[in-house]
């Protein structure tokens, strides 16, 4: 097998939460681009439609389910249906994930717990429904998206950046317990990227003037620039292929040089 046939996605099937846009779908992109069957989840119709729009776009025929990955019964089902009609998972990216602005004591013990369910219960929900098939396939690539707020922390996100910490350690984890049955679960930890999460720190303020955020990253970040959905796919192709089979349990952050620095005077 040559080098760049490792990186061939051909036959397998890919499922991706919070495929529709942003970060997930250009993930789903490439993996479309790459061979594999794509299948994507998110939770509101309108998502799903927007979804069908950018795959058909794309040109990658990618197949969509409505799923809140916080309810495992109805993961249970919509993990069932794709491997009815796409066959048994082998990659799975968990990206579905929410946030709330806010200072701590302004937010309600409800809205951080919602917070923590969708972004790391969900992850486990999802892996668990998908490791079985995995097992019987012999192997298979556990994609969890993190954040660089894995890693640090950060003003009015708190309930978020509990949550990415906490898929740091839940991706070293599972892939400890995994390992063996050549399942690898991997995470990517991608820095300030230009989607719709993060619209409202790139967005002009009410006055006309520019969001103090928008040029801090630039300035913060080594690469000088936000990123891009596009800048994810890449890595996230290499953990979903064979040429990361001994990659296990990393957290890859993609974040510009970001966490590497402490930052320019």
């Amino acid at each position: 097998m040559s080098i760049l046939q490792t990186f061939s996605l051909e036959g397998k099937t890919a499922l991706i939460t919070g495929g529709n846009s942003g970060i997930g779908f250009g993930i789903g992109r490439a993996f479309g681009q790459a061979g594999a069957r794509v299948a994507f989840v998110c939770s509101k119709q309108a998502s799903l439609e927007r979804g069908y729009e950018n795959y058909e776009r794309a040109g990658v025929d990618a197949k969509g389910w409505l799923c809140d990955v916080s309810d495992e019964d109805r993961v249970a089902e919509v993990v069932a249906e794709v491997e009815r009609e796409l066959g048994p998972v082998g990659i799975l990216v968990n990206n579905a994930g929410i946030v709330k602005r806010m200072p701590s004591l302004e937010m309600s013990a409800a809205d951080f717990r919602h917070i923590v369910d969708i972004n790391l219960s969900g992850q486990f929900i999802v892996t668990k429904a998908v490791i079985p098939s995995m097992q019987k396939l012999g192997g298979g690539k556990v994609i969890n998206i993190g954040s660089i707020m894995s890693e640090i922390g950060r003003a009015n996100v708190a309930a978020y950046n509990a949550a990415k910490g906490g898929v740091k350690i839940l991706t070293s984890s599972l892939a400890d317990e995994y390992g063996e049955y050549n399942i690898q679960v991997n995470a990517i930890g991608p820095g300030f990227i230009i989607t719709d999460m993060t619209k409202a720190l790139r967005t002009p303020q009410p006055d006309g003037t520019p969001h103090p955020m928008k040029a801090f990253v630039e300035k913060r970040t080594p690469a000088a620039r936000w990123g891009t959905p596009a800048d994810i796919a890449g890595p996230a192709l290499f953990l979903a292929s064979s040429a990361s089979n001994y990659v296990n349990g990393h957290m890859l952050y993609v974040d510009g040089g970001l966490v590497a620095t402490f930052g320019k005077i």
